[in-house]
């Protein structure tokens, strides 16, 4: 009987096992795959990051352009985690740079458009050259080509997301830029106070222009964020929501007339985005407003006890602008509802003057006060008022009672 040479066995396996994982000894392409993208906010390697999009990864019914582009364009954004190289991303012209590319999902057809980066390097915005089409699924790419400003270090991984346009031609609004303001909870201007009650909470940043204000009862266990008082990112803050105040309301394009009694809870006539009565809440109805910019030329009121609802219909970059010529003012235990995606972020409320939230309210939206002051009223510790947004008084004072909890909302 012949001897089996065991180590020539042994030897053989591991060659042939070896090949395999190379993907064999001919034919193949002798590399691995790179790592599959991911979704803007999932990615889990070191370096710079695409934190947020708009619009995000499965919105629906999002619209073909925005209001205000050239040539009813469509923007589309990435938010980094830090200050990127321009030259790595930016494309003035239609494919002059691939590192920022849309296509349509089922065509592979590319979305000709520009890139452009904002003055603090952390937004990209792909502007497409014409509409998009309706009832189409787009794919978004963002290559690691994508480099910091500081050291230029690429992103650690490579970004795909999808949405759907839909079924009509309708243009949305652009996202309005609040800047550094955007980590903000309250801010009083005009050398204004900033009154915290001692159980009400703010969840995140607040701020006082010039140092001349006081911030009443700001704790760490009322305030969880910084407390920027006169210091130069207060200044820079401030800067950024009167900019940003100036930028929605002046916004016409689109806007819907709200009827004369200013009650947004009541009948609005043929106003272009509003049902009457209703978007259906489980057994009740209310009032509902798709995305869009809604104007009054006096108040703006919602009733004690009334509710509203906030619809973006799957899209979650959708914008509401609601516009004031003077006062906004929410009654006691009022209700405004976010539905279908719909987010704080990007609900916007104007007022010409001061601003007021109801005892026991729930309120959603950032609200820039432009002469007034901002009051937000108490709640109770069964009934507590609480705001997902942000409040800027551009011209006074600023007060948050017992019992009331403002968060800022996620970008």
């Amino acid at each position: 009987m012949r001897k089996i040479n065991l180590s020539k066995w042994f030897m053989a396996l591991l060659l042939v096992v070896f090949l395999a994982g190379c993907g064999g000894g001919g034919g193949g392409s002798g590399g691995a795959a790179g790592p599959a993208p991911v979704i803007p906010g999932a990615c889990t390697e070191a370096g710079p990051a695409v934190e947020s999009s708009s619009p995000t990864d499965g919105d629906l019914n999002v619209s073909i352009s925005t209001a205000d582009v050239l040539n009813d364009g469509k923007l589309i954004t990435a938010t980094f985690s830090e200050a990127m190289d321009p030259l790595t991303i930016e494309s003035a012209t239609p494919g002059a740079l691939l590192t920022f590319t849309i296509k349509e999902t089922v065509s592979g057809d590319d979305v000709p458009g520009t890139v452009l980066m904002n003055t603090a390097g952390t937004i990209a915005t792909f502007t497409t050259s014409a509409p998009l089409l309706i009832d189409t699924e787009y794919t978004v790419t963002i290559t690691v080509a994508a480099e910091s400003a500081l050291d230029n270090t690429p992103l650690g991984c490579e970004y795909e997301w999808s949405f759907t346009t839909g079924t009509s031609a309708t243009a949305g609004q652009a996202p309005v830029d609040l800047g550094t303001a955007s980590t903000y909870g309250i801010f009083a201007s005009d050398d204004a106070q900033v009154t915290l009650a001692i159980n009400a909470l703010v969840d995140g940043d607040v701020g006082l222009m010039d140092g001349s204000g006081v911030c009443d009862n700001c704790t760490v266990t009322t305030v969880t964020g910084a407390i920027e008082n006169g210091t130069p990112a207060a200044a820079q803050a401030q800067i950024d929501f009167v900019a940003a105040f100036t930028d929605a309301s002046t916004r016409a394009t689109g806007a819907c007339t709200l009827a004369a009694n200013t009650e947004i809870a009541g009948p609005q006539g043929a106003c272009g985005g509003y049902t009457d009565p209703p978007g259906s809440i489980g057994s009740t109805t209310f009032n509902t407003y798709l995305p869009g910019l809604y104007w009054s030329a006096s108040t703006i009121i919602l009733g004690v006890g009334k509710t509203i609802v906030l619809d973006a219909q799957g899209d979650s970059s959708a914008v509401f602008i609601f516009q004031a010529g003077s006062a906004i003012t929410t009654g006691d235990t009022s209700e405004i509802l976010l539905v279908n995606n719909a987010q704080a972020n990007n609900v916007f409320w104007v007022a010409g003057s001061a601003a007021t939230l109801g005892v026991s309210s729930l309120f959603k939206g950032t609200v820039i006060a432009n002469t007034g002051a901002i009051t937000v009223n108490y709640g109770t510790t069964g009934e507590p008022t609480l705001v997902e947004g942000r409040l800027f008084s551009n011209g006074g004072a600023a007060t948050v009672g017992a019992y009331a909890t403002i968060t800022v909302p996620t970008p």
